[in-house]
Order: C-alpha cells, then structure tokens, then sequence
C-alpha cells in the first residue's frame, strides 16, 4: 500500500512542467538573500542556536537532550554531503565508509589510551586519506559512474577492510568514551548537546566562507564548466580531489562525535546502504547551504520519534512520508528548505509591478546598433501601441510581469503583433527579451498580465497547447534537434513525403546532406533546416529570438529573405533582435524593450537613424 500511494503521487502530484535532471548538477538557484546584511542572511539561523542551547537547561528532558544531540553529531556527517555535492557536484556514495573508518580507528587508539582529541584527529585524518584514495580512481569518472564507483567501494571496504580483526576487535567493536575537557564533562547530554551546536555553527560558518574564497570560487568553476576552468589555469583534477578528501574528513569528524554519543563503534553500525539513506535525507532537505544539512540531521533524528509518539507506530507511515519528500522534489529540486526563500521572494513579487511612464519626447526609439555594453536611453515617447489595422491581433501580450524564481525581469509588457505583420522587438543585452519570447510561447508563466491568441486568452496555456494553436517558437541557438538528422527533423514536422520533398528542391544542400545529423551542419544551415519546414506549413505565428545569431552577413539576408516569405504567408512574426542594422530593413512596426519596459512602439518609418546611434554610442550621426 505504501508503494502504491507513492506511485500514484508521483502521477498525480507533480504537476509542475521541470525536465528530467540531476539536481546535484543542475545550476544553483537565485541567491535572494545575496548582498544582505549578516543579520537577515544569519539571524535567524543564530537565533535558533541560541534558542536550542537554551532548551538544552530548561525545557528538554534528558531524552530530548540526547535526541537532538544525536541530531546534531549527525549533522556533521550530513555537511560533508555540503561539501562533495552542493559545492563539487559530485555525488559519493561513500560517506557511511569515512564515517565507519574514523570511528574505528579513533576507537583503536582510545583503546590504547591516547586522549579524546588527538585520537578524534587522528581517525579524522585516517578518513580524509581513505577518501583521497577512494577519489584517485574515480575522478576521471563523473555523473552516474562516479557514484558507482564510490558505491563499489564503499561495498569493497564492509567486506574486506572493515572486516580486519585487529580494526573492528570482533563483534563488539569500541568504546569510545565521551570525553571530559577540564570541568566541561560531556557525558552529560546537555553538555553534550550545547558544544555540538558550538561545532555545527563554526563548522557551517568555515564552509560559508569556503565558498566565498579563491579556492572555492575555483570549485564553483569547476563545477559549472571545467573546460574553461581549465583554461583559466584552474586544476580540475587538485579541486576535485580537494572536494572529496575535505568531504571525507569532515564525514569523520563528525562520525566520530557520533560514536561519542553513542560511546561504542562497530564495523556494522555505519554501511554503504545507511550512507544511501543520509544522501537522501540531505538532498530532500537541501544539499547545497550547510545549515540545511543541519535540519537534516535534526529532522532525522527527531521525526521518527515524534511519529511514533504523536501519530503512529506504524512502520508505514515514515516509508510514506520519506517516499513523499522524494516526491517533492520533482517541484523543488534543490530541496523543502532550500524552497522556502524562493517561495517568499516570489510572494514579494506576486504583486503587480509599479508602471513608471515613459517621458515624452521626439518620436524615434533607441534600437541596438551592436551587442555592446552601452547605457540605457531614457524613453522617448510615451509607451503605446501600434495603430489598429483591419486583421485582429494574431498575439497579444497585455500588461505581462514576468520573471525567474521570484526575480522580474518584465514589468508591464505591452505588445500586439498581427497577421501578415513583422514586429521587431530590439534593445540591448538584459533588457528582457529573450523573457518576452519565452511567455509569449508559454515556456515561462506571466506572473501578471494576459497573452491572447488569435483573440483567445491563452495565459494558462503551456508550450504544447500554444504550439498547437499556431504559435512557433524558433529559440535563440537554433531550433533544431542536433542528434537527429536532417529527414528526421523535417519529418517532425512535415509528416508528408511530398512536403519534405518540397523543402529539399528548394533546398539542394539539405537534400545532399538529409542523412547526416543536424549538428553536423554549419549554423547558417542549421537556421535553414529550422525555417524551411515553415514554408510548407505557415504557422499563425512565429516567434524568433535572434534568428542571425552567429550567421555570416550573406546568411543573415537569407534567413530575412525566408522570414519576409512567412509574413507574405500571412504569418505573423514576432522577431527579436539586439542589432538594428538588418532587421530594420524587414520590420513593420518596431518595438523598444528598456530594462523590462516598452519604452516605444511604433512603424518603421519612425525610427530615425541618427537617434538609434545617439542611443546605443553616445554620439550622434
């Protein structure tokens, strides 16, 4: 029955439209917190340590206490997740083998009477080298054949290492004793309990600034793209390998506060499943910020108590809720903490955005001579649209706000493009444009504001419906699938012989070359392969974001020609471009996007040259 809740959550529940991924890989989301003062990314992370310590002496039973201390011993070992995952991208499966290691040859010294903390040292050394050399033959691996690789590792240390007599001392393992510094006796929970917050907050706070130094800017870069870290003279291989060792020492360092707590080790307290099961725990929480793994390990500690204690003994009830996190992350896939600032910054900006009005001025809106970096011209003429023709709009976007995960990028975006009609979207580099494209072919929700088609309100629609209603999208980069060849991607499109047989006589090249993957060819061939199907089935409309992207100057007048074409079809053309130059010379009306507004909007005829240099170089003609 459990199994069959999940699955059925998994149908029913996950609604929200994400691509199959790895979260581990994918990029970090929005940062909202970035640039604040200490007290409002920290406070309150600060505020409940101190309330935690104070719990410790005053409200906590002795069982509590050593609850939540065990959560916090195990908070430690769920940060090196922080480390090897939320910074390095790599996923180990490896973890539960550091933590074994540490603690048994912490145990081994202690049994020979070394101090507490030399023999922590020591087992938090043993388990950073035993990492480094679990990460030797596994770091030219990546992906799904890293984790196995660690996986397999983790089995090969249970079964041959672990299993060393002189390592384990047979069945009983262990002790490890709490230890007593001066007249601090942790044996006593409380104790206990208050310095495990102490070394949670310092640890958390030397990963922060991990993150914030050289060496972890050179991990971040590592992670994003190795190949241009690599030509920044960054070592992939010396970061990597730092990653894992670190993850490693920290896995036992924590590990062996742990066996504190429980004051014994053995060789089968901690295997290569129970490190599965604290990898899932970590990433349903959050695997990227170290005080998300600290609620990790709370929770783990904690929650299964409470439900047995306040709901129910049963043993389905964890496997249904722990199937259910999992669930969760096909919505947040950076986990439910991680979810949490996300969700409040874009409550923030759920409201509609203030419309600041265009000054009034001369007709003759700046427009984007190069992709160079050149400030932003005030309005011109108050925003507005084109005058009414006789055909009724083919698109129209009303009044959209629009952004990324809480952040806006569009504020208040006014457009209307007919049949038969090209209207030019231009502006510079981060003005929005690519955004508007996206909501106008339902890649992105409008946050506020209405997209219609052919007169039809179609803002709940998503890409597949607005696709099937006539509404194109030819993305910037091209619009064609790579792996597949050049019949294969017309047929996509033109499911008759005879059609895709129109498209090769109008175009020998692709016919020579049908065969041949689409990646293969040129980028003025690709953008040939993405228009020509179009030809033969004019869509309603077409939405084109910078279709001369990389394309030599003769391409750039044959991707026009194809698209002056369409319009003569009667389709209607939203193009969006940052150079003016060419698109001018096809457009009807044009429109100018200015940090997230419509700035102007109006024919071609009133665009004047002198202005569009004015505007984008600083000097007039």
């Amino acid at each position: 029955m459990p199994f069959l809740i999940l699955f059925g959550g998994l149908l029913v529940l996950t609604r929200r439209a994400r691509a199959a991924g790895v979260a581990a890989a994918d990029a970090p989301p929005v940062d909202h917190l970035a640039g604040a003062p200490w007290s409002r990314r920290w406070g309150v992370w600060a505020a409940g340590a101190v309330l935690l310590c104070v719990a410790f002496y005053t409200v906590t039973t002795p069982f509590w206490s050593g609850l939540l201390a065990q959560g916090l011993a195990i908070a430690l070992v769920f940060m090196s997740f922080t480390v090897v995952t939320g910074l390095g991208a790599m996923v180990s499966l490896a973890q539960g083998t550091f933590v074994t290691g540490a603690a048994l040859v912490a145990g081994l010294l202690m049994s020979r009477g070394w101090p507490f903390a030399a023999a922590l040292a020591v087992g938090t050394c043993a388990a950073a080298l035993l990492g480094a050399l679990v990460a030797l033959p596994a770091l030219r691996l990546g992906g799904r054949s890293l984790a196995l690789a660690t996986l397999a590792l983790a089995f090969l240390a249970d079964q041959v290492l672990f299993q060393l007599r002189w390592l384990r001392n047979g069945d009983a393992g262990w002790s490890v004793p709490r230890p007593v510094f001066g007249p601090v006796d942790l044996s006593d929970d409380r104790a206990l309990g208050v310095a495990l917050v102490v070394l949670v907050a310092l640890v958390a706070a030397g990963l922060s600034a991990l993150r914030n130094s050289p060496s972890g800017r050179a991990m971040l870069a590592v992670r994003s793209a190795p190949a241009a870290a690599v030509a920044s003279g960054v070592s992939v291989l010396r970061t990597k390998l730092l990653l894992f060792t670190l993850s490693a020492g920290l896995a036992g360092f924590g590990g062996v506060l742990y066996a504190s707590y429980n004051t014994r080790i053995t060789a089968t307290d901690f295997t290569a499943m129970t490190g599965l099961v604290w990898l899932a725990v970590v990433v349903a929480a959050g695997v990227r910020r170290p005080q998300y793994a600290v609620v990790a390990g709370l929770v783990f500690a904690v929650a299964p108590r409470v439900l047995s204690d306040c709901v129910t003994e049963s043993a389905h009830l964890p496997v249904i809720l722990f199937g259910l996190a999992g669930l969760a992350l096909a919505n947040d896939p950076d986990g439910y903490c991680a979810a949490v600032p996300v969700r409040l910054a874009k409550r923030r900006a759920a409201g509609p955005a203030p419309r600041i009005p265009a000054q009034p001025g001369p007709a003759g809106p700046p427009a984007a001579a190069s992709r160079g970096s050149a400030p932003d011209p005030a309005p011109q003429t108050p925003a507005g649209l084109d005058p009414p023709r006789e055909a009724g709009p083919a698109l129209e976007l009303r009044d959209v706000t629009a952004g990324y995960d809480g952040g806006l990028v569009l504020h208040g975006v006014d457009l209307v493009v007919r049949p038969g009609e090209i209207l030019a979207v231009l502006g510079p580099n981060g003005a929005g444009k690519s955004t508007a494209c996206r909501v106008a072919a339902g890649l992105l929700p409008a946050t506020a504001g209405a997209v219609y088609v052919g007169g039809r309100d179609a803002t709940r629609d998503g890409a597949v419906r607005r696709s099937r209603s006539g509404v194109l999208l030819a993305p910037e980069g091209r619009g064609i699938f790579p792996a597949l060849t050049i019949e294969e991607n017309l047929a996509l499109y033109l499911t008759a012989a005879d059609a895709r047989a129109a498209v090769y006589a109008r175009f020998p090249r692709l016919a020579e070359r049908r065969g041949i993957p689409a990646g293969a060819l040129s980028g003025g061939e690709q953008q040939m392969l993405a228009l020509a199907p179009l030809l033969q089935r004019p869509p309603a409309v077409l939405i084109a974001d910078e279709p001369s992207l990389g394309l030599a100057p003769r391409v750039v007048e044959e991707v026009y020609a194809l698209l002056t074409e369409l319009r003569d079809a009667g389709t209607a053309l939203l193009l969006v471009e940052e150079k003016a130059a060419e698109v001018l010379g096809i457009a009807d009306t044009v429109a100018y996007l200015s940090q997230g507004r419509v700035s102007w909007c109006g024919p071609r005829t009133e665009v004047e040259a002198d202005r569009l240099t004015e505007a984008y170089l600083g000097m007039a003609t």
